[in-house]
C-alpha cells in the first residue's frame, strides 16, 4: 500500500532541497506524516459493509455486524430485505441511498483501473451490487418504487443495534397517486416531490432543490449509458426551464445535484452535435466551471467559504459531505482537462489540471489528519480519529459478543451517554467534521459533527483510488538529468519561482513550465519533467 520508490534523478534532487520544499509549502504536514491513500481506499470500502441491512453474506468482513431487517416489507407483501442504513440510525432512505450507489458507480466508471491496481475493484463492485440488488427488488412494477423502510421519528426515540430494533419497519412507496419525480420516466410523467408523497422523509431527507435537478441528472446518466439521443435531447430541451443552465451552484449533494449534472454535460464530446446542442452544452460547461472555480476561490464574487485551516466550508451540519463531493468533482474535471489538453478559465486566472489536483490533495490531507485538530475524520485511519461516532451499532456491544436483547430506551440508558470510546470502530466512515473555525468535539451526542453517512464516504472512494494510483506511478527512468525542469509541488509558475528563489544554483538556467506534460509522484514530492518527444 505505502510502497516507497527510489528517485532516479539524484544529481538534481538533493535531500536538503526536498526537505526544505516540503516544509515550506506544507507547514502543517510533518515530513514523517506520509498519507497512505491505498489504506484510506480499503478502509472507505469496508465502511459500506458496516452499513448493510439484511442477511449478511459469508464473506462479510465487518465482524461486529449481524443479520438485521429480515422482515422488511413483510407487512406490505413485498421483499425489501437488504440495502443500506443511511447513517447512524436504522432507517433505509431511498434518495440518499440512490445517490450513494450512483457516486460509487461513478467512481468505478472513472477510476476502474486505479481501483484494480489497488486490489479494491471487487470490493467496490460488491458495495454497488448490495445497493442495486435492493433497488431492483424495491421497483416492483414500472410505476411503483418502495422508497423508504422505517420511520425516522420512531427510530430516533430508540437507541438500538439494527439486530435488535423494535421500531416501525413500515415501508413507503411512490406510485401514480403518490409521485416522486426524483425517479425518471415515471417521475417525468407523474411529477411531484417525493417527500410530499412520503411524509416520513420530510425533516430527514427533504428534497429542498425539488425534482428538476434529478430529472436532468437521470437523463444525462441514461444518455451516457445508452447513447440514446432522446435522453440528451431531454437535457437540452429542459436545460433552461429545469435550471440546468440557469442555476450557478456552489455545492453538490444527495439533494442538490446541479453541479454534478452540469459537470457531466460539460464533458460530453461536441462531435456530432448540432448548433443548438453545442450552444446549450457550452452553457452547462459555464455553470460547471463556476462551481469548480468557486471551490478554488477563483471567482470574482461567489466562492466556497474556507476555514482558517483551509477546509472548504458549506454549512454547520455534516460539512464534510460537501467537501467529499467537491473533491470528487474536482478530480474528475482535472482528469478531463488533462486528457483534452484544456485549461479552466476562472475570473481571476486560468487553472491547469495539475493545480486542481494539488488542491484536491490539500483537502484530502486535511480529512486524513493534516488539520489544526490533528484528527483524521476518516474513522480508523491514522493514530487519531473520532472514537465516539454517533452510530447505534458501533456504540454498543457487538451482537456477536452479546446476544442479550437491548430494548428501545435501554440503549440510551446503558450506552448512549457513556464517555468511553465506542466498542466497535466504524472503519472508513467519514464523520460530519469540524466547524467553521476548525474545532471538533468527539462526543456521541454531537451528531452534527460525529455522525457519518454513506454519501459522505462514497465520493472519496474514487478520489482515494486516483491518488493511490498516482502514488504508485513509477518515476520515468529513461530521462536524462537535463530534462528535469523543477521539483516538489511545482504546479504553478508561482511555485516554480519560489523554488528558483530558494535554490538559484540548481534551477537558475531551467525554463519556467506552464503546462507540464509528465508528472512523477512520490509520497508528497513531485518531479515535473519534459516528455522525451520534446
Amino acid at each position: 500500500m505505502g510502497e516507497k520508490r527510489q528517485w532516479q534523478c539524484k544529481p538534481f534532487l538533493l535531500p536538503h532541497f526536498i526537505a526544505v520544499l516540503v516544509l515550506s509549502l506544507f507547514p502543517t504536514l510533518s515530513v514523517s506524516q506520509i498519507l497512505d491513500y491505498g489504506d484510506a481506499l480499503s478502509k472507505s470500502l469496508l465502511y459500506f459493509e458496516a452499513q448493510r441491512s439484511g442477511r449478511l453474506p459469508y464473506n462479510q468482513r465487518v465482524g461486529w455486524r449481524h443479520h438485521s431487517g429480515l422482515t422488511d416489507g413483510l407487512e406490505q407483501g413485498v421483499d425489501l430485505v437488504g440495502g443500506y442504513y443511511d447513517a447512524g440510525d436504522n432507517v433505509k432512505f431511498g434518495l440518499p441511498m440512490a445517490f450513494t450507489i450512483t457516486m460509487l458507480s461513478w467512481s468505478v466508471i472513472q477510476f476502474r483501473d486505479q481501483m484494480a491496481i489497488a486490489g479494491e475493484l471487487q470490493h467496490a463492485l460488491e458495495a454497488i451490487k448490495w445497493g442495486t440488488d435492493y433497488f431492483i427488488k424495491a421497483h416492483t412494477n414500472p410505476h411503483v418504487l418502495w422508497a423508504q423502510v422505517g420511520d425516522g421519528d420512531t427510530d430516533h426515540l430508540c437507541w438500538q443495534r439494527p439486530e435488535d430494533m423494535t421500531t416501525s419497519r413500515r415501508a413507503y412507496k411512490l406510485d401514480e397517486e403518490n409521485p416522486g419525480s426524483e425517479l425518471f420516466e415515471f417521475g417525468d410523467k407523474y411529477r411531484g416531490k417525493y417527500d410530499k408523497s412520503i411524509g416520513g422523509a420530510k425533516g430527514y431527507y427533504t428534497s429542498v432543490s425539488g425534482y428538476m435537478d434529478e430529472l436532468l441528472w437521470a437523463a444525462l446518466w441514461l444518455y451516457k449509458s445508452t447513447d440514446n439521443l432522446n435522453y440528451l435531447n431531454y437535457a437540452i430541451e429542459n436545460a433552461i426551464s429545469f435550471g440546468g443552465i440557469t442555476w450557478a451552484i456552489t455545492e453538490f449533494s444527495w439533494d442538490v445535484k446541479y453541479a454534478g449534472l452540469q459537470l457531466i454535460a460539460s464533458m460530453l464530446p461536441m462531435e456530432g452535435k448540432n448548433k443548438q446542442q453545442k450552444h446549450i452544452l457550452q452553457q452547462y460547461r459555464s455553470k460547471a466551471e463556476h462551481y469548480i472555480c468557486a471551490c478554488l476561490n477563483k471567482n470574482n464574487s461567489t466562492n466556497v467559504q474556507r476555514t482558517p485551516g483551509g477546509l472548504l466550508y458549506t454549512r454547520q451540519w455534516n460539512n464534510l459531505q460537501y467537501v467529499s463531493t467537491a473533491v470528487f468533482l474536482l478530480t474528475v474535471y482535472s482528469d478531463h482537462l488533462h486528457s483534452t489538453n484544456q485549461m479552466l478559465n476562472c475570473h481571476r486566472d486560468s487553472v491547469g489540471s495539475h493545480e486542481i489536483l494539488s488542491f484536491v490533495k490539500s483537502q484530502v490531507a486535511y480529512i486524513l489528519g493534516s488539520n489544526p485538530m490533528g484528527v483524521s475524520y476518516l474513522v480508523g485511519y491514522g493514530p487519531a480519529y473520532p472514537k465516539r461516532v454517533h452510530h447505534r451499532g458501533a456504540s454498543m456491544e457487538s451482537y456477536k459478543d452479546s446476544k442479550v436483547f437491548v430494548g428501545c430506551t435501554q440503549g440510551y440508558d446503558n450506552w448512549y451517554g457513556r464517555q468511553d470510546p465506542n466498542p466497535n470502530v466504524l472503519v472508513g466512515a467519514l464523520v460530519g467534521g469540524p466547524d467553521n473555525k476548525d474545532d471538533f468535539s468527539d462526543r456521541r451526542g454531537n451528531f452534527m459533527q460525529t455522525e457519518a453517512c454513506t454519501y459522505n464516504t462514497a465520493p472519496l472512494v474514487g478520489v482515494f483510488a486516483k491518488l493511490s494510483a498516482l502514488d504508485k506511478a513509477p518515476v520515468h527512468k529513461t530521462l536524462a538529468p537535463q530534462r528535469l525542469l523543477t521539483a516538489a509541488y511545482a504546479f504553478s509558475v508561482e511555485d516554480q519561482m519560489r523554488i528558483r528563489h530558494l535554490h538559484p544554483k540548481d534551477t537558475g538556467t531551467l525554463p519556467v513550465l506552464k503546462s507540464p506534460t509528465i508528472r512523477a509522484y512520490d509520497q508528497g514530492i513531485y518531479a515535473i519533467v519534459q516528455s522525451p518527444k520534446h
